[in-house]
């Protein structure tokens, strides 16, 4: 069915109206390189916002703060209409270890960084970055509880934090009557479903929002590579995209995510689609999923993404995508899908019965 940016939906348990696409804001500024100059990114926001939508993401670190103080000068007359959602955790000031991290002193530090750069006195919604493995949960959680308390925060979330930790806190949360988490921010697309074997599971069970970032696996499934990309091995030693080699240390450029974009292109061209609104469209069919996060660069981009929600598969053309991007989901679901797992759970209820 199709979809509009103001078709809004529930963030995960809490009341907040959110647009099924979320527009990512990484690419607003050129201090790493690339992205929109000023005056396109400002084209990105009210293009986004004038179809309905009012899902805004950025980082604390996103082109280094450059983000935000455009969001903050670009969300100055319609700043209640949007919903707002920053992170925090990545090294802010290189050679200062605190000024990176999860614990409490980088995140209220963080968060009045941020609140100053978007020109606004609360935040919609605050994640936390990356995971570190040092800093305790309660820390994180307290702190992010506090924040909510003085109402400088109005939700808390995850991005990039294993599903057993997630699972943990949410739980945490709960037991102390702490601020709960609403959603989690994870690298999902059809070149990377790593995420089907527990966090979007736990996500749904635990009342996360899953917000997926690179869902066109950092442009692999819009078909701009060939396996003649494949020989680039670092940033820009092609002369090519600097963002090719880039892909290739990440994984994402691959052989065998080349296959999947072919597949992605024969239903796009059925479609009579972009490869690009495929791979967007092919992530809002999972229910699990709430708003995956486009990262445009120029409006061309930006109406393209756009165009997935209007995409509508048939049964084969999904099941042709599945197919050519499955992956295994490991121990113990494998185990626990199995025939033999079958056996052993019909053996157990006739035992129970004769009991």
């Amino acid at each position: 069915m199709s979809l509009t940016l103001d078709t809004y939906r529930l963030l995960g348990r809490s009341g907040l109206r959110v647009s099924p696409l979320a527009l990512g804001a990484a690419t607003f500024g050129t201090d790493w390189g690339w992205g929109a100059e000023q005056d396109e990114a400002r084209k990105l926001f009210d293009s986004y916002v004038e179809r309905g939508g009012n899902f805004i993401d950025t980082a604390d670190t996103y082109t280094d703060g450059t983000s935000e103080r455009m969001l903050g000068e670009f969300t100055r007359d319609n700043r209640e209409s949007l919903v707002l959602a920053t992170k925090y955790s990545t090294l802010r000031r290189p050679g200062d270890p605190n000024s990176g991290g999860p614990h409490r002193k980088n995140m209220f530090r963080s968060v009045e960084t941020s609140l100053r750069r978007l020109n606004t006195d609360y935040l919609d919604l605050l994640y936390l970055h990356v995971w570190d493995f040092t800093t305790p949960v309660e820390e994180i959680l307290r702190g992010m509880d506090d924040l909510v308390r003085q109402g400088k925060v109005l939700h808390v979330a995850m991005s990039n934090v294993p599903a057993w930790q997630v699972s943990r806190m949410q739980a945490i949360a709960d037991l102390r009557g702490w601020s709960p988490l609403v959603a989690l921010q994870i690298e999902y697309s059809l070149i990377q479903r790593t995420g089907e074997r527990d966090l979007i599971p736990m996500a749904r069970e635990m009342g996360l929002g899953v917000m997926p970032y690179s869902p066109l696996g950092g442009g692999v499934l819009t078909g701009k590579y060939s396996r003649d990309d494949l020989t680039a091995t670092t940033v820009g030693s092609d002369g090519g995209p600097p963002r090719k080699g880039h892909n290739l240390t990440l994984g994402n450029l691959s052989e065998h995510n080349l296959a999947i974009a072919d597949v992605v292109k024969e239903v796009a061209t059925e479609l009579g689609r972009t490869p690009g609104q495929v791979g967007l469209a092919w992530t809002l069919q999972n229910p699990g999923v709430t708003a995956p996060i486009i990262g445009a660069r120029t409006i061309t981009q930006l109406e393209d993404n756009l165009g997935a929600l209007e995409v509508d598969f048939t049964a084969s053309q999904l099941a042709r995508l599945d197919e050519a991007s499955a992956i295994g989901l490991g121990i113990p679901h494998n185990l626990l899908t199995s025939d033999f797992a079958r056996i052993q759970t019909r053996g157990d209820m006739k035992l129970e019965a004769r009991r």
